[in-house]
């Protein structure tokens, strides 16, 4: 059910409409059983041991100082900008090479296929504008067991709605093609890692990367739909979004979700001075060499999609 708003908000309309998602049948969100997923299951755990392999093995700053740089590049680039603000949101403009480049970049996080991991979001994000949702869509089962449900299961819904996704990306060859191989997209960085620094530089470049990148999603994911603040309140809707400060940096802007629950198409997520937002810091970047344009922000009467 929608929790209550405990701190003054600014109540915003909830933003369903042009939706990719849509239902007549609003209990077709609570509905649905939460099952094992084997292969989901495994990439993680194989990433997960190798991760502890090479801490074991190879505890090298220079195999730490790598799974550092490359983490913040593919979280930074890859997943904020290029599968959220990019390819889910469409918040802003680019060349398409750089499009892909970002897209790709995205799929290194290690979550998903470009278009699977936007059906996730597109299904999440209408559920939570509903008025109430199934636990695992609102990350509403407690810690642990959301942590079971979102890392190793998935959820299969009594009455699946439909999800449209727009020709421009479901019929483009190259995201079709980053679909199919999404698991095997870790190779070629990890036959860099492995020429320039040998198995310590695979095991923390890419075991280790892909382990943060798939579990700190979910733990900011958890938090930001159950502690922080809010500043706006989407009206009806079962599960706010929360701002969590103090993961500003480290999420590249993504721990400010109560902003971004009241402006979905916004390509700025820190809208408050302090609100630390290095995804919109790097759009600007790009925007002055003329990488980026008509980025969206709150207000603009394009700010349509959910």
């Amino acid at each position: 059910m929608p929790e209550k708003i405990k701190l003054a908000a600014r109540k915003i309309p909830n933003l369903v409409r042009s939706h990719r998602v849509a239902s007549e049948d609003p209990a077709a969100f609570c509905a649905g059983q939460v099952r094992y997923a084997p292969a989901k299951s495994f990439w993680l755990m194989a990433m997960l041991g190798g991760a502890v392999y090479g801490m074991l093995a190879f505890p090298q700053l220079s195999a730490m100082a790598l799974f550092a740089s490359v983490s913040a590049m593919v979280l930074l680039f890859g997943h904020s900008l290029g599968s959220h603000r990019k390819l889910i949101h469409d918040s802003f403009a680019c060349p398409k090479w750089l499009e892909y480049l970002l897209v790709w970049l995205g799929v290194q996080v290690g979550l998903a296929g470009p278009i699977g991991l936007l059906r996730q979001h597109e299904l999440r994000d209408y559920a939570q504008r509903q008025g109430d949702c199934h636990p695992f869509l609102r990350h509403g089962a407690g810690f642990w067991r959301d942590a079971w449900w979102q890392l190793h299961c998935d959820l299969v819904l009594v009455h699946a709605p439909a999800i449209r996704i727009e020709q421009r990306i479901a019929g483009d060859r190259c995201y079709r093609f980053l679909e199919r191989t999404w698991m095997l997209q870790q190779l070629p960085l990890a036959l860099v890692c492995y020429v320039w620094g040998g198995w310590a530089f695979v095991c923390w470049g890419v075991c280790a990367r892909v382990v943060a990148g798939v579990s700190g999603h979910w733990l900011i994911g958890y938090f930001a739909h159950n502690h922080g603040d809010l500043a706006y309140e989407v009206e009806g809707a079962a599960v706010q979004g929360r701002n969590i400060r103090w993961t500003s940096l480290l999420t590249m802007g993504e721990g400010w979700h109560n902003n971004h629950h009241a402006f979905p198409r916004s390509a700025r997520l820190g809208l408050a001075p302090g609100e630390w937002d290095p995804g919109w810091w790097a759009l600007r970047a790009l925007e002055r060499v003329g990488l980026a344009w008509d980025l969206q922000l709150p207000g603009k009467p394009e700010n349509k999609k959910a």
